[in-house]
């Protein structure tokens, strides 16, 4: 994966893919395709009315959050004690608890773990830390193929194509789209789809779940993410809508669960509140379809053999900042995704990360770097519609401010000479502090804006400003300050 202007990593750094350029311009790209916003503008609109009715019929929702905020940071401030109770109890469990702390070690383990069971082929539920680490990437530089068994992970991984959102990760796919897809590369990867296929919902199901049965019932080993992993008991939690995930963490002889450490919560009791606060903000559902819990092995029932790799990965550093800290909350429900309008009009490839929208515009960044992923936390207009929304009360627009700032630091310590923006900044402030300056700069603008004023609105600035003013209605300034209308109306009265 080439490297972006964006500053993006390249495949082999093994955390998130940022191959695409920086998001100004990928946004760019993206805004002129029309197929792709009218695909997210009708999946969007589709699944916020659905989570607005599912949370609005709970009397003590916003208890629920508050609930749900609070484990979390119970959680973070305790991290390393609960993860060390959860080995304890994973271990006395029946499983095997491994330590990665980047993504190259996560690999490694992965792929020793499958090559010692002789498998050269592995079924996979949906799970965004595997994509984080290029997990499947990995798996086949040591000879063994990856099987995406989610309906929607199945339809990029035929598509050869990225995920472009959290919970749907072809959402930019529409229903002729994705038939195309089946149609040209579902022989290549096992049960070809059949030669009438057409884009009716029923009927593409139809043909993936052909597909993907002989996978299911011939694989050896299965590999899956985790939504939550309780540290008192050792019991793991996926959840999920298709029924593909009950089939490969109950067929299969091994299994492996690759979980960020961050998913870990205190009491077995804790999953009741997530477990109310997640399909509601998801999906819309009052329950998910299927929620599968499991606690180390059990003789005769199961996979007979348990692996959890914990991932830090970027974790820990992220937890040492007390402002972004709260980010590792997320319980990946994708709802500031389906409320952001920058989302909603570009798209996840835009973002260049397995996190796409406000949670990977702030996410990303620590995990990586603000220095290589440097126009994330500006991708937002900070309307606060993500923050309304989470469940478990991300103070998103906080940490997007507390990143731009970091980024502003991070550049203006890295020039010799300062920008045109900190000059401009820096004169600002002198003229703001000075009442007399003030006043002359006010004048100035009032006259200067009807020169260059056409149909109510200033068009294009020349100079510095032209950028700016080019992408903006700018109105022009009032004729009559605040402080002239003051004296003439109410301190001569």
């Amino acid at each position: 994966m080439s490297r972006g202007s964006g500053g993006g990593l390249d495949a082999n750094d093994g955390r998130v893919w940022l191959g695409t350029p920086a998001f100004p311009e990928a946004a760019r790209t993206a805004l002129a395709d029309t197929q792709l916003r009218h695909n997210l503008r009708h999946a969007t609109t589709t699944i916020r009315a659905k989570r607005l009715d599912a949370t609005g019929e709970v009397p003590h929702w916003e208890e629920l959050r508050e609930a749900g905020a609070a484990i979390k940071r119970r959680t973070a401030r305790h991290l390393d004690h609960y993860l060390e109770q959860l080995e304890r109890s994973v271990t006395e469990a029946g499983g095997t608890v491994h330590w990665a702390g980047d993504a190259a070690e996560a690999n490694r383990i992965v792929a020793r773990l499958v090559t010692a069971t002789g498998a050269r082929e592995v079924v996979k539920v949906k799970s965004m830390a595997t994509q984080e680490i290029g997990l499947n990437e990995a798996l086949g530089a040591a000879g063994i193929t990856a099987y995406e068994t989610d309906l929607a992970e199945l339809i990029v991984q035929l598509g050869e194509d990225r995920p472009s959102h959290i919970l749907v990760p072809a959402i930019h796919r529409n229903r002729a789209e994705i038939r195309d897809v089946f149609a040209a590369r579902m022989g290549d990867w096992g049960r070809a789809a059949p030669q009438d296929l057409d884009d009716d919902p029923k009927a593409l199901a139809e043909a993936a779940r052909l597909h993907l049965r002989e996978k299911f019932l011939t694989a050896e080993v299965a590999i899956s993410g985790a939504n939550f992993a309780a540290a008192d008991t050792g019991t793991v939690a996926v959840v999920e809508s298709e029924g593909n995930g009950r089939m490969c963490l109950t067929l299969p002889r091994t299994l492996i669960t690759v979980m960020g450490i961050e998913k870990v919560v205190p009491r077995f009791a804790d999953l009741e509140v997530f477990l109310q606060l997640l399909p509601r903000s998801s999906t819309g559902e009052r329950m998910n379809p299927y929620t599968s819990l499991w606690t180390g092995v059990t003789p005769g029932d199961g996979p007979q053999d348990f692996h959890l790799v914990l991932l830090d990965n970027g974790r820990t550093d992220v937890l040492k900042d007390t402002v972004g800290r709260q980010t590792l909350a997320c319980i990946r429900c994708s709802a500031c995704l389906n409320v952001c309008p920058v989302y909603e009009r570009t798209g996840g490839h835009a973002y260049g990360s397995v996190y796409p929208g406000p949670i990977g515009a702030v996410l990303t960044p620590q995990l990586v770097g603000v220095d290589k992923a440097p126009s994330l936390p500006f991708a937002s207009t900070l309307c606060g519609a993500c923050y309304d929304a989470c469940p478990v009360k991300i103070d998103i627009p906080e940490v997007l401010v507390h990143l731009r700032a970091r980024v502003v630091e991070a550049d203006r310590d890295r020039r010799a000479l300062p920008t045109p923006e900190a000059l401009a900044m820096a004169a600002a402030s002198a003229v703001l502090d000075s009442p007399t300056l003030l006043g002359i700069a006010q004048r100035a603008a009032a006259a200067g804006g009807r020169l260059t004023t056409r149909g109510g609105r200033i068009r294009r600035l020349p100079g510095p400003l032209r950028r700016w003013s080019a992408t903006r209605d700018t109105p022009p300034p009032a004729r009559e300050t605040f402080r002239t209308w003051w004296r003439e109306n109410r301190e001569r009265r």
